[in-house]
């Protein structure tokens, strides 16, 4: 089966109403689009987005782009003006050093006023490019001076959103909650209440 726009627009829908509750009781953050490395600049076009971005309105919708040629070549400054234009929330990684296509740089950026977001994946280049599952890709235990460059691109972050979320990605045992969590006192925050 191929995504169309008839199957895509059913598909959010179901999201719509799966997360109705989560709306209901202001939890909705934001739905979080992580992109194919596929998804390359020479392949597609930022375009190819708006409709369900438009289909999920009014609800942000966070992008991650995972082909490191969307930051090269005056790639950058077009695809953070089209976020902008078109309220999506660009997304910036924490990633290990390297120049592969799949690694994307740390590039922060604020380009709805409502939102930052930054994922955490780990920094372990080798497990990054060459793990065969999910949890060899992203097993990652972060140290405290890696957790406090986080917090300071947050804060950074913070200075021209209204909130600003990190996610841990790095998904094998406990080491995202625990990641989350030392972040946390490192910044001397409590979690968000909302409702």
């Amino acid at each position: 089966m191929r995504l169309d726009g008839p199957l895509e627009a059913a598909l959010a829908d179901a999201h719509l109403e799966a997360v109705e509750p989560l709306v209901a009781a202001g939890r909705l953050g934001a739905f979080l689009l992580q992109l194919s490395p596929a998804f390359s600049p020479y392949a597609h076009r930022l375009d190819e987005l708006a409709p369900l971005l438009g289909r999920l309105a009014p609800h942000p919708v966070a992008i991650e782009l995972r082909h490191r040629s969307w930051t090269r070549k005056g790639r950058l400054e077009p695809a953070l003006a089209w976020m902008e234009e078109h309220g999506a929330v660009w997304v910036g990684v924490d990633a290990p050093a390297g120049e592969q296509i799949t690694i994307m740089p740390p590039v922060d950026a604020v380009t709805n006023p409502r939102l930052a977001y930054v994922r955490a994946h780990g920094r372990d280049v080798d497990a990054y490019v060459r793990g065969r599952s999910v949890a060899e890709r992203f097993a990652y235990r972060y140290a405290d001076a890696e957790l406090e460059e986080i917090g300071a691109r947050a804060r950074e972050l913070a200075g021209a959103a209204e909130r600003v979320h990190v996610m841990f990605n790095n998904n094998r045992g406990s080491d995202a909650p625990v990641a989350a969590e030392r972040l946390r006192q490192l910044l001397h925050t409590t979690p968000a209440r909302t409702g």
